[in-house]
This record gives structure tokens, C-alpha cells and sequence, in this order.
């Protein structure tokens, strides 16, 4: 198993930012106080954390990547402030709202560090519409809506006429409307973020970690140029920790398994394709079902649209374009006959999912923890986690993690899981219909 995504194409959003000059690459022999793996939204949060309460401390960063060209730059950009749709549980409102109160404590510090650090990255308080286009979606709006409901949280309801009024197409049936949302342009933040780290941290780039072993009271941590050794290690790379952490029979760590996501985007919409729109100069659409497709209209007048999903990288990205473009021009007819929804942009992505959408979070072993699994609400969740993970490698933690997120369950070794993921998605395909 890898331990770390190697992509195809270029991220999408970050191509549309100035060329970044990474940071260097670990080169050599060099000792921390702890070593973080992955520069993500969880290893950045880990690392400011970190810094935070100990600054005397030398914190060591390691990634794959160039930031911003790595998973955390690749997802849609949603920062939710409340539970996403398969979190949301209507009869469990006391753990979810502590699980709430924890997001918005966690993206009013997003916010703050995006002020204080002038990041660009065009973050705005839009909230988030879910939409449906069948009977099944509409069940899962209506789950959704009793969560809300129960915990007292502001929505609307939207009918067919409404979204069209508000969004510019007729192709769903019915929808909710919910402000606990920000969107944000992902490379630019995690750009910002990686570029705002404290003094005492150091940020390896093009370092992908290649080993993970124990060395009397410290941590080995190898990759192709040097090594780091330290005694507590706090693995951040989501779905690809269990291949560092041992943990690769789906136990523990291991029941977080990496999947691939992909996405598109337009070049900016003129002054007359945007008058087709609807009245919301920006918005984002969210699917009623797991595997529907996601949209964005964005403050730069670009479309984006998010779907399918691959527990293995594809050698040929072509038809999952082909795919992409299907799912937006069948959601803007009007403007796809004026070749507006035209792909100018394709990649694909990876998140860490869990089978029942909780988050592996705590020690694996001695002086080595992690958090991983956010199941697509990586942002604000895995900044987070982050934290909380350095709250516990410390013996600060204060908040029952488990007891409100959950554990996931096992998952079969490799070839397994991946026939079982694979039966699961046809299934779930084929009852999305026009969801995706």
C-alpha cells in the first residue's frame, strides 16, 4: 500500500493561483520534538497546536507534495460549521450538538487565522444548499431536515421553482437551503495556512515518507532524502496512515481506506451565460445522496462539479471527464448549448473514509497517534482533529473524541476491501439514478 496519492492531472484550483517555490526537501539527518506527517488541513493544525504550547519545542512537517497541488487543495471547498447529511443523526441531538459546537469554535479559528494572515483564498459566509432529483433523494433530504429540526438549526425548504429561481437550473425536485457553511478556494487556503506556520516549524515539501520505525525511545521517520527522528510522530495523511502505522489488516488505523474523487472546472462565465443563472452571484450544492454529484458556482463566475468515486487512482482520467461534463451539462442545458459548461479543468482527489463515516482518532502506538477518516468534511473536521491530536500526544485532551465521533469498524485486507468496495458503489450507482 502507498503511503501517500500520486496523481494524474494538475489540481485545478491551484493552477489557477501563482506558481508557488516550495519549501525545501528533507535532506539529511535531523532530530524533533515531534514529526507530523502531512502538510493537510489535520498535519497544519497539529503543527500550529504544537507550536502554540510548546514554542520552545523544533516541530517538523513532512509531505508528499507542494502544498496545494496535494489532496487538501483537490476537495470542493466546503467548510461545514454542523454535521454533514450521514453524520446527522435526529436522535442524538445532546452529542451532536457538542460535535457542532466544536466546528465552529474550530472554523471561527479558520477565520481568524485567514484575517490575521490576509490569506487570499476568497473565503465567504454562503452557506450550502442539498438537492435532490428523485424520490430516494428527497428521502435522504427529509432525514436530514429532521436532524436539523431536532437541533434547533436555521434551513429552508426549497421547492423545484425555488432552486431554479435561486440557482439556475430545474433539474432537481427539491432541496434545503442551511447558512452553517462557508466556501473557500482549498489551495489558496491550505496555501495560506502552510505559508503562516509558527517560527518553531519546519516544512519539508517533496518528502513523502517512504518508513515508519521505532528506534529505542524515538521515531524513525525515513524518506528518500534524509530522516527525522523524534519521539512522538502524528500521522496526518488520512487515508494513507494505516500504511505507515502497521495498520494495513483494517484494524484500528487501518479501517481508514483512501478513495479517489474527481472534479472540474469551467473558465469564467461571461455576463450573458451568468444571466441564465439564477439570483445567487455564488453557491454551493451539496448531493442528497452519498454518491451524487456536488456544484459549485464560484465568486469568480467558474462552475464546478464533483463526482464518482474510485478506491484506486485510474490509469485513464478521460471518461471520468467525460462523466464530469455529462453530470453538469445535463444540470444546465441552457448553457451547455452555448458550450459554457465546457471543461477547461479535470482532476481527482483522494479523502479517508470509514464504512460507517466515523474518524479513527488516538494512539497506535507508543509516542505514535493519528486522525484519520473524515469522510469528505476535511476542512474544518481535520483542522480539528488536528489539535485534538496534539492535545493527547500531550496530556491535554479534554474532550471525549471517541464518544462523540465514533470508532470505525474493521475493514478487510486488500484484495477484499476492494471487491467490497467495488460491489458497494455498483449498488449505490445504480439507486442514485439521476442523482449523479
Amino acid at each position: 500500500m502507498n503511503s501517500y496519492p500520486r496523481y494524474g492531472q494538475p489540481c485545478g484550483w491551484n493552477a489557477l493561483l501563482p506558481p508557488r517555490r516550495a519549501s525545501q526537501t528533507l535532506s539529511g539527518a535531523r532530530s524533533a520534538a515531534v514529526a507530523i506527517i502531512g502538510a493537510g488541513y489535520t498535519g497544519l493544525a497539529a503543527a500550529r497546536r504544537w507550536a502554540e504550547l510548546r514554542p520552545q519545542d523544533e516541530v517538523v512537517v513532512l509531505d508528499a507534495a507542494t502544498v496545494g497541488e496535494g489532496s487538501p487543495g483537490r476537495n470542493s471547498g466546503f467548510m461545514l460549521e454542523i454535521a454533514l447529511a450521514d453524520d446527522a443523526d435526529a436522535s442524538a441531538v445532546a452529542r451532536m450538538n457538542t460535535m457542532n459546537a466544536l466546528c465552529r469554535d474550530t472554523m471561527g479559528a479558520l477565520k481568524a487565522l485567514v484575517s490575521e494572515h490576509n490569506i487570499d483564498c476568497r473565503l465567504e459566509h454562503l452557506g450550502t444548499y442539498r438537492a435532490a432529483a428523485t424520490a430516494q433523494g428527497l428521502a435522504g433530504l427529509a432525514a436530514y431536515e429532521a436532524f436539523l429540526k431536532a437541533a434547533q438549526l436555521p434551513y429552508e425548504r426549497l421547492d423545484r421553482g425555488a432552486l431554479r429561481t435561486r440557482l439556475g437550473t430545474a433539474y432537481y425536485e427539491g432541496g434545503l437551503y442551511s447558512p452553517d457553511c462557508y466556501l473557500v478556494q482549498p489551495a489558496a487556503l491550505i496555501r495560506g495556512l502552510a505559508d503562516a506556520l509558527p517560527s518553531n516549524v519546519t516544512l519539508f515539501e517533496h518528502s513523502p515518507v517512504l518508513k515508519l520505525q521505532r528506534q529505542g525511545p524515538n521515531w524513525a521517520v525515513r524518506t528518500e532524502g534524509g530522516q527525522v527522528r523524534a519521539p512522538i510522530v502524528l500521522l496526518a495523511n488520512n487515508g494513507y496512515a494505516g500504511a505507515l502505522a502497521g495498520g494495513a489488516l483494517g484494524r484500528g488505523v487501518g479501517a481508514v481506506t483512501p478513495v479517489f474523487t474527481f472534479a472540474g472546472l469551467t473558465e469564467p462565465l461571461s455576463a450573458e451565460d451568468r444571466a441564465l443563472l439564477g439570483s445567487d452571484p455564488a453557491w454551493g450544492v451539496l448531493p442528497a445522496h452519498r454518491l451524487g454529484t456536488t456544484l459549485r458556482l464560484t465568486s469568480d463566475h467558474r462552475l464546478l462539479v464533483r463526482s464518482f468515486y474510485d478506491d484506486r487512482f485510474p490509469a485513464d482520467e478521460n471518461p471520468l471527464r467525460d462523466g464530469l461534463q455529462d453530470a453538469l451539462d445535463r444540470r444546465f442545458p441552457e448553457l451547455a448549448a452555448r458550450g459554457a459548461t465546457r471543461l477547461a479543468q479535470h482532476w481527482g482527489g483522494a479523502t479517508g473514509i470509514t464504512f460507517n463515516g466515523t474518524t479513527f482518532f488516538g494512539p497506535v502506538q507508543r509516542g505514535l497517534y493519528a486522525a484519520a477518516g473524515c469522510n469528505g468534511g476535511g476542512v474544518v473536521k481535520g483542522s480539528l482533529f488536528g489539535r485534538l491530536m496534539v492535545d493527547q500526544a500531550l496530556g491535554q485532551l479534554e474532550v471525549d473524541v471517541r464518544g462523540l465521533f465514533g470508532h470505525p469498524p474493521w475493514l478487510p485486507p486488500n484484495p477484499f476491501r476492494h471487491w467490497g468496495f467495488q460491489w458497494l458503489t455498483r449498488r449505490w450507482r445504480r439507486s442514485a439514478g439521476a442523482e449523479l
